[in-house]
């Protein structure tokens, strides 16, 4: 096999598996009503207080699709902005008592929708793969 070939048979497993988390994160969200967005915005803001630009930067959204998104997820009580303390021009968005429930709750579903096929991997390769995977996600 060249080096292409190799390539493209990653490219492929790569693109299979995400298919595969994505429906599972689709149907998850869908179940709890919220779209694939909303559902990724909960994950990033559980372990962080980015900013709004930040945010949106994570995302790929411009900051006013941001806003509007930002607005539902308060209204249904998930989520709050605040002025950051260190810069009171910058505004920061974090997860709500509730969000985080929320959110650690969806976690708990992904795993278990996710662990099966992981689990037919033994210990090594979970941690290989792991480690394989880390620098393809980079920071964020």
């Amino acid at each position: 096999m060249t080096s292409g070939d190799s390539v493209t048979a990653l490219v492929d497993a790569v693109v299979r598996n995400t298919f595969q988390v994505t429906g599972v994160l689709t149907r998850i969200g869908a179940e709890n009503d919220l779209s694939l967005t909303q559902l990724r915005v909960l994950g990033i803001l559980r372990d962080r207080r980015p900013r709004v630009t930040e945010l949106a930067g994570f995302l790929g959204l411009d900051k006013s699709t941001l806003s509007g998104l930002i607005d539902r997820a308060e209204r249904r009580g998930l989520l709050a902005r605040e002025k950051s303390p260190d810069d009171g021009r910058v505004v920061e968005v974090f997860l709500t008592p509730a969000g985080r429930d929320l959110a650690q709750r969806l976690y708990e579903e992904v795993h278990r929708a996710l662990a099966p096929a992981l689990e037919r991997l033994d210990p090594e390769q979970r941690t290989q793969l792991a480690a394989l995977l880390e620098p393809l996600v980079g920071p964020g």
